[in-house]
């Protein structure tokens, strides 16, 4: 199954070195979306098109997953973030605004502390950011972060299993099992499952202690854009603006209520009313 979204286009587009699958639609501001693990730019399927009503929306696959490359290295944040600036140089955006969920999220808040010329707004979505003063305290209670760093053993014991893996991991995630789609499960374990995928998401994990002391230096130049933090009010929903608010002076936010960890699946109406607020502010 190859997702596709009515009205939006799909192409590869050069960045970095690699090749990024692009999805982009509507017209206006430019806003970047970056997805999570085990997800791909598909997390953003019910936000876009709300989006593209305002705004030219570009959603990508980062290095590792779905349709783009996944090389054996530049799993660093900070190299994710060159990667997602040359995607929209390459298509044109010169100033664009960036929102990130969970691993994007990490990557988005290297964006824009590595670009600040180009990045007007910064939205980040339900993650704990390698940087953060309890960043340490916090992982160490999150399993997966773990497991994932491991090398080779999670490729070897996911194989053949990524559906299985993807669907427990995500219902452990999720506030409203209503909003929980078997066939959007489909999708993202068909993507881990195409070769070097899977690997590619690990090394995500793998890169975090390096993360975390390269974002360490972002936080002695705060960012000066507006900053939204959101997130679940069952996961990291509260902790979303006091995280955020180290590494930056316009921070706004909060929790949305009767959710977890996957805002954009469970709850994208809000998100997206949330951010063509945060993006049509003043």
């Amino acid at each position: 199954m190859i997702a596709a979204l009515p009205g939006f286009a799909q192409q590869l587009v050069p960045a970095n070195g690699i090749r990024i699958n692009a999805v982009t639609g509507g017209s206006g501001p430019p806003i970047l979306l970056l997805h999570g693990w085990p997800e791909t730019w598909w997390e953003w399927h019910q936000v876009m098109p709300r989006l593209a009503e305002r705004f030219s929306v570009v959603a990508i696959d980062l290095r590792g997953a779905g349709f783009s490359d996944c090389p054996q290295g530049g799993y660093d944040k900070a190299t994710m973030a060159v990667d997602a600036h040359g995607v929209m140089a390459a298509l044109g955006h010169a100033r664009y605004a960036v929102c990130g969920h969970d691993i994007g999220g990490m990557i988005a808040l290297a964006q824009a502390a590595l670009h600040r010329e180009a990045v007007t707004h910064l939205a980040v979505l339900d993650v704990p950011l390698p940087g953060w003063t309890q960043w340490k305290a916090t992982t160490a209670g999150l399993w997966h972060f773990g497991f994932h760093a491991n090398r080779d053993l999670p490729e070897r014991l996911l194989h053949g299993r990524e559906q299985d893996y993807i669907a427990t991991f995500m219902a452990e995630r999720f506030y409203d099992h209503s909003s929980f789609d078997p066939a959007d499960i489909e999708i993202y374990a068909r993507a881990m499952a195409l070769p070097g995928r899977t690997r590619g998401g690990m090394e995500w994990y793998r890169t975090l202690d390096a993360d975390h002391e390269a974002a360490l230096a972002y936080k002695k130049q705060p960012l000066e854009m507006p900053v939204l933090g959101l997130g679940g009010d069952q996961r990291f929903g509260a902790r979303m603006v006091p995280m955020l608010e180290e590494f930056a002076t316009k921070v706004t936010g909060g929790a949305i209520a009767r959710c977890s960890h996957y805002v954009a699946d469970e709850r994208p109406e809000e998100v997206a009313a949330a951010l063509i607020d945060f993006l049509t502010a003043g």
